[in-house]
């Protein structure tokens, strides 16, 4: 036998209210008494209710699930902000579809998809926002909020102060003592390693400090490790990489060829990844919040699909985290 589904009456009935209070609790309604809500929401807890999504779509016009467009899930920053817009994204009551570009898809069709699929709204991430930019969004029809984006009317922007972070890195390493500072850049066509490589080459300017030539990597540690051929003479006393995957890459490549860090080369990363202090030797690097932004991304998108004030432009800033992996030049 299959056991009755609690419906939203049996839950009026425990907490001693309206169906149409429990249908306010459920939709998030503004409009209900706090102490109404936590008795309906005791109800709900104590009786195991869950919101019938099909029914809830078919009486809202909404399915409560928002896509997210990513071109990769194999960097450690698209994956952290998966988990933080997965976060926001529950805690909003909205499920999350995922779609995945690869390095040659088509944001178009991953709209088309989405579409397909009745989201109400969907947010791209990093790599992707390139494409998004170029895509005709009329024809998508979502409300959109795009993750690190130069600022665009048809759409919100949430991005992470990239080009600040980067110039506190290379101010560190110059405030060391350091000549000039390195840079091991990420791949072109990201909007977040373009910003990082300008506020790296802004600091190194208004320092009136040389300007090496960039040398450029793809975000992983091999590229990392591959890239530290070019960095390996005496001349080098400082990089900055643009992400700590490349950055731990250059650890290995430098402690294989015999130059001590922090003694013979200082390394600063980008992102403060979960085990950045973990590296042989912890990794100075810049934190970047990625609750933040999948916070503050979901709740700008949401507020759009519900028809709250629509979403702008907000930066979220980021800070130095100074441990073992730099120090005074020799």
């Amino acid at each position: 036998m299959t056991a009755r589904r609690v419906s939203m009456a049996d839950v009026a009935e425990r907490a001693g209210v309206s169906g149409q209070t429990v249908s306010r609790v459920v939709n998030a309604s503004p409009r209900v008494d706090p102490a109404t809500r936590a008795r309906v929401e005791a109800a709900m807890a104590d009786l195991g209710y869950r919101p019938h999504r099909a029914a809830r779509a078919l009486r809202t016009g909404r399915t409560q699930t928002i896509g997210l467009v990513v071109s990769t899930l194999a960097s450690v920053g698209n994956s952290r902000m998966l988990q933080a817009v997965a976060d926001a994204a529950s805690s909003r009551g909205y499920a999350l579809t995922v779609v995945t570009l690869g390095p040659d898809g088509d944001v178009s069709a991953a709209f088309e998809r989405l579409s397909d699929q009745g989201v109400d709204g969907a947010i791209v991430l990093n790599e992707a926002t390139e494409r998004v930019r170029e895509a005709d969004l009329r024809a998508a029809g979502l409300t959109l909020i795009v993750v690190d984006s130069p600022r665009d009317d048809r759409f919100g922007v949430i991005e992470t102060d990239h080009a600040g972070g980067a110039r506190l890195a290379v101010t560190h390493l110059l405030e060391l003592g350091h000549k000039s500072v390195h840079h091991l850049a990420g791949p072109f066509g990201s909007f977040a390693a373009a910003e990082r490589e300008r506020g790296w080459r802004e600091a190194l300017a208004a320092a009136q400090a040389p300007v090496p030539p960039v040398v450029r990597g793809d975000w992983g540690s091999a590229s990392g490790f591959a890239a530290a051929s070019a960095l390996l003479d005496d001349a080098t006393t400082a990089v900055f990489a643009a992400n700590d995957q490349m950055a731990l890459g250059l650890l290995r490549a430098f402690a294989e060829a015999g130059r001590d860090v922090p003694g013979d080369v200082s390394v600063v990363g980008f992102d403060d990844v979960a085990d950045a202090a973990d590296y042989r030797p912890p990794l100075t690097t810049v934190h970047q919040d990625f609750d933040a932004l999948g916070s503050w991304a979901v709740a700008a998108l949401v507020d759009g699909i519900e028809g709250a004030t629509p979403a702008g432009f907000e930066t979220v800033p980021t800070r130095l985290v100074v441990r073992a992996s730099t120090a005074p030049d020799r």
